[in-house]
């Protein structure tokens, strides 16, 4: 018999429904995201459309019981619409929300509000983001495991927080999350992570570039903006109001999925 795969458990019956895959590792996505707003980017014909808690009825992971995505509730998305569903009153009000933000048969991202959703929020996780513009992904994996052990053997940053590390694998670039012990103000971020070409601003994501770059040979800054041939270390999604991928998102290069993202080991 043949084993399914990642890509097989993505159709429900033959159609395309990325919920129905979702739905199959909410055990491993809630204890990682935990209350955080959810956030699903919906690939259709003419582009891209974005749904979050911001714009839309918020929608959190413990809404995703199996009361509510049960077989009946898939089987009824490979023959009508969402708006036929409702006007026949076969929906719950969550199974609404969960419809609205993972519509059937279109490739649907998975992502959520780092720090939540709003302004100003205190930071429980920092996010840096390691974007490889031209460059291969196993230079991308070097870059991570130096920023890894640059972050544990900082005696500075390590004398302001206690976290756990944890790194994703996108699929294309890798994500290095600090999980932190006690929460902290969100003014901590524009003192010692929002990175600034002006040298004389102190921060942690310039110093951690500098010396990566010296002991890689790998050209890496700090910053936002993609930038051909250099990795960047962008801690830009860490404050509230920014999104971040989910682990088991799926991943869209070129208009098709070619992979999944995943936590991973750098040990080796």
């Amino acid at each position: 018999m043949k084993k399914e795969t990642w890509n097989d458990s993505l159709y429900f019956k033959g159609h395309l429904d990325c919920l129905f895959f979702y739905s199959k590792h909410i055990k491993e996505i809630a204890p990682f995201i935990k209350n955080k707003e959810i956030a699903a980017k919906i690939h259709v014909e003419n582009g891209v459309f974005l749904r979050r808690g911001s714009k839309d009825l918020p929608l959190f992971i413990k809404e995703f019981s199996d009361k509510e995505l049960n077989n009946k509730f898939f089987e009824l998305r490979t023959k009508m619409k969402r708006a036929e569903a409702i006007e026949n009153k076969l929906l719950t009000k969550v199974q609404e929300k969960l419809w609205l933000y993972f519509p059937p048969n279109k490739p649907v991202e998975f992502f959520y509000a780092t720090n939540g959703e709003g302004q100003g929020k205190q930071i429980e996780r920092i996010f840096i983001d390691l974007d490889r513009t031209n460059l291969p992904t196993e230079k991308a994996k070097i870059v991570a495991k130096a920023l890894v052990k640059d972050i544990k053997e900082d005696k500075g940053f390590n004398k302001l927080l206690k976290y756990k590390i944890q790194v994703l694998f996108t699929g294309s670039s890798y994500h290095v999350y600090l999980l932190l012990e006690k929460p902290i103000n969100h003014n901590f971020y524009e003192k010692y992570l929002s990175y600034s070409k002006n040298e004389k601003i102190p921060s942690f994501i310039g110093k951690w570039a500098k010396s990566i770059s010296k002991n890689t040979g790998i050209s890496v800054t700090g910053g936002h903006e993609k930038t051909k041939d250099i990795i960047i270390l962008d801690p830009s999604g860490t404050p509230s109001g920014k999104l971040a991928r989910v682990p088991f998102s799926i991943h869209i290069k070129n208009d098709k999925i070619d992979s999944i993202a995943r936590f991973i080991s750098l040990e080796h």
